[in-house]
């Protein structure tokens, strides 16, 4: 059968998104009606313009030029694709002349190869994510809402950060709680649901809610979080949650912890050492075909130690092993130890989430012991 030939000018033209063709002389080759549109200009106009020169007086995308240059060359250096930072840019309102709107952009400079291996071109997407962002702010409101805040638990100092990604545009289902047990007892969870906006924000919410119900009147974490991972098999969106919960009883000088999939928790000693507390690591939360009761482990401190649960987004990276942010986090709580909760909290979020850089949803909560 004779494979139907396709004409991929024409496709180019009609693709629904805004793409352009540039060179790595910086010089639009083609763009399509999208592009157009979102620009403000006509295709004759545009293509054969030299990009550093590529500004008007109206022009919405003036401000990001010098930001989308670096990244287009960054890419033509490199060979690999490269995201440009969500950015706001104002426009004038067709129907109410001399009132703006706040719009958002997100471009995506993607290499394209010749033969010989070198960049050819340059696809440029630009996409207007302005409904994503507001639905993004919607969701984020719900979640700072559903999450306790920062308040004195028992008589020991601690540190709550909830620090949302920095150019995702959903926020996820991260969580933090701290609740007061029977003696002079504390029980600390963090927790993250997969997915993300308004679901994963109300699916965190009842799991959170659940968790500290069930952290009241169990006997241990590992408790706890089975008697969680019941209920999350009622809800939808809930399965392969992580959680991490730990007991703290001063009482006896012992962490009891349990972990259902997710990072384990760090305990920074005072000797400068940090214990990952990763010996009771169980599947995410309704994870199993079936139903099955939790482990827990126990690791004595002693006062002055450092307690500190985290999700994902403080220590993974894309192609970095896991180890290597975990080795980043011990590093930095040694250096810091002897900072106050508060100031520990902004030291590891500074060390290894430099702002701006964030691209994934962090909690993160500090303990004195």
């Amino acid at each position: 059968m004779t494979e139907p030939e396709v004409d991929y000018t024409a496709v180019f033209r009609a693709l629904p998104g805004a793409v352009a063709l540039v060179t790595p002389q910086l010089i639009y080759a083609d763009v399509n009606a999208e592009f157009s549109r979102i620009r403000g200009e006509t295709r004759e106009r545009l293509v054969g313009r030299f990009l550093p020169e590529d500004r008007h007086e109206n022009d919405p995308a003036g401000p990001l030029l010098p930001k989308i240059l670096t990244s287009l060359r960054r890419v033509v250096d490199t060979g690999e694709r490269e995201t440009v930072a969500l950015q706001r840019y104002d426009v004038e309102d067709p129907e109410q002349p001399g009132v703006r709107q706040e719009r958002y952009l997100d471009l995506t400079n993607v290499p394209v190869f010749g033969p010989d291996g070198r960049v050819a071109l340059l696809l440029q997407r630009v996409e207007d994510v302005t409904e994503l962002i507001c639905a993004r702010e919607v969701a984020l409101t719900f979640q700072e809402a559903m999450l306790p805040a920062p308040r004195p638990v028992g008589r020991h100092p601690a540190a709550v950060r909830y620090r949302p990604a920095a150019e995702a545009l959903n926020v996820a289902g991260d969580w933090y709680d701290l609740v007061d047990l029977p003696g002079d007892r504390i029980a600390v969870t963090v927790g993250d649901v997969v997915g993300h906006g308004l679901p994963a924000a109300c699916v965190m919410g009842q799991l959170r809610s659940a968790l500290t119900a069930a952290s009241l009147v169990a006997d241990g974490p590992g408790r706890a979080l089975e008697v969680l991972g019941m209920y999350a098999r009622t809800i939808d969106g809930a399965e392969n949650t992580t959680v991490a919960t730990a007991f703290i009883d001063w009482e006896t000088g012992t962490i009891t912890y349990s972990s259902a999939g997710h990072p384990p928790p760090a305990l920074l000693h005072r000797d400068r050492t940090v214990e990952f507390l990763d010996q009771a690591t169980d599947p995410p939360l309704a994870a199993r075909p079936q139903h099955a009761p939790r482990i827990q482990a126990a690791a004595a401190f002693r006062e002055g130690a450092v307690l500190a649960l985290y999700t994902d987004g403080l220590i993974e990276r894309r192609r970095e092993d896991i180890d290597t942010g975990l080795a980043r986090l011990a590093d930095s709580l040694a250096r810091h130890q002897a900072d106050a909760p508060e100031a520990l909290a902004d030291a590891v979020l500074t060390d290894l989430l430099p702002a701006g850089t964030a691209t994934d949803d962090t909690a993160l909560v500090i303990v004195r012991l």
